[in-house]
């Protein structure tokens, strides 16, 4: 498959698996077709305890039943990748190269009796033109730039990670968003690569701007939408994203170092509050460096109005107030003279609440530690043996707390 399929299916492929894959090459007239995905599915079994109430950010998904009871619940689900299906094609014309993508990404679970509930995503359908002398162009939708980078050198990538037992059903799990990053998402977007220089690289992008959305976890009864395009006023415009990469190879030392970057404007639109326009913004520094069979990654973002988990969760109060957010994860990994791949990561995202707030229930600190096992069968299919222990915390530090244990099997084509 092309190189921004790989990087959308399964960025931690080179990192994780035996080998990365082309997908199945079609030569069509001017054209040359790529068609390529995986297929994914995992049994879990995730025992959930406390009885802590926590509103925002992952805590819905992870937390406990809320009682003094411990649950355990098991399912055959798709992993933090969906299935996913993609076809993508390239050709080169009048000094330019050309191509297009778009995927199709079905879940693996049902969970109702006679009704496929299994949700589908569209996570990709854009275009891009260019040549390597001035670098590239992007138009249309795929992977956010802001912490696109951090998703995928996350080794939950290949399993489950967080999620596993109340999103059974869902396209996918959440792996470990939420617990060390913010997710990027899947944007519209208009964006410049450049060339590479000896390494360097940068991506400018105007991107879709979206809706914030407060979770009514100060006391409100219903949430509040601070919105950028608000019928009644004025239009802002897209967000802004950046990031500027340095990839270096050399011997038996490998790696990447990046840093990115996201400024949006937002419009406060309430009717039970005025307040001037604002700006809700974020960076973040990352590094992955491999030293023979030995890979380390390392990341950290702060944010300021973009909450937590998902972008723009929990940034602001209903009253309008920003709220601060900050977190990151540490990632080791070793393959075996067998080729089967262990490794260990530890994530933690935290959400300040504004000097104006006395809420106890909001989320304060999400947490997760996972340990896996990533072992080729083939150099198309990987097993994988997972334990991932996620915790949610308040801001009065009470706690609920999932543990999963996965085991399934993963294939690219």
């Amino acid at each position: 498959m092309n190189k921004n399929i790989k990087l959308a299916v399964a960025g931690a492929v080179l990192a994780l698996s035996a080998s990365a894959n082309a997908g199945i090459i079609i030569p069509a007239g001017d054209w040359t077709l790529d068609i390529g995905g995986n297929v994914n599915t995992f049994i879990t079994n995730t025992r959930a305890s406390g009885s802590a109430t926590i509103t925002g950010g992952y805590a819905g998904f992870v937390s406990g039943p809320n009682s003094t009871t411990e649950k355990t619940e098991s399912n055959i689900t798709t992993g933090l990748l969906p299935n996913y299906l993609s076809v993508s094609g390239s050709t080169r014309q009048n000094d330019l190269d050309v191509a297009f993508t778009i995927s199709v990404n079905p879940g693996a679970s049902t969970t109702q009796g006679g009704r496929q509930s299994a949700q589908q995503e569209n996570r990709q359908a854009f275009m891009t033109f260019g040549d390597k002398s001035w670098g590239s162009i992007k138009l249309g939708k795929d992977l956010g730039v802001f912490a696109g980078t951090a998703i995928l050198n996350d080794m939950t990538l290949l399993g489950v990670g967080n999620g596993a037992g109340s999103l059974a059903g869902n396209t996918t799990t959440i792996g470990g968003i939420g617990s060390g990053y913010i997710y990027a998402d899947w944007k519209a977007q208009a964006a410049y690569t450049s060339p590479n220089f000896s390494g360097f690289q940068f991506t400018l992008a105007a991107t879709q701007g979206w809706n914030q959305i407060s979770n009514a976890s100060d006391g409100a009864t219903t949430p509040t939408y601070y919105s950028l395009n608000t019928t009644g006023r004025s239009g802002s415009a897209p967000a802004a994203e950046g990031q500027l990469s340095y990839t270096f190879s050399g011997g038996a030392v490998s790696g990447k170092l990046w840093t990115s970057g996201i400024v949006q404007k937002i419009n406060h639109n309430s009717t039970t509050v005025t307040l001037d326009d604002d700006r809700a913004q974020a960076a973040d520094i990352g590094a992955n460096v491999n030293f023979g069979d030995i890979g380390l990654t390392g990341y950290a973002y702060k944010a300021d109005g973009l909450g937590t988990t998902i972008q723009f969760m929990d940034g602001y109060t209903v009253a309008g107030k920003q709220r601060k957010s900050d977190g990151g994860y540490v990632q080791a990994t070793y393959t075996m003279p067998t080729k089967t791949k262990i490794g260990v990561a530890y994530g933690i995202s935290n959400l300040d609440r504004n000097s104006t707030e006395t809420s106890t229930n909001l989320v304060k600190e999400n947490e997760r530690t996972t340990v896996g096992v990533y072992h080729p069968l083939t150099k198309h299919l990987n097993t994988v043996l997972e334990y991932n222990e996620g915790k949610s915390q308040n801001q009065a530090g009470l706690e609920n707390k999932a543990r999963t244990v996965s085991l399934g099997a993963i294939l690219f084509f």
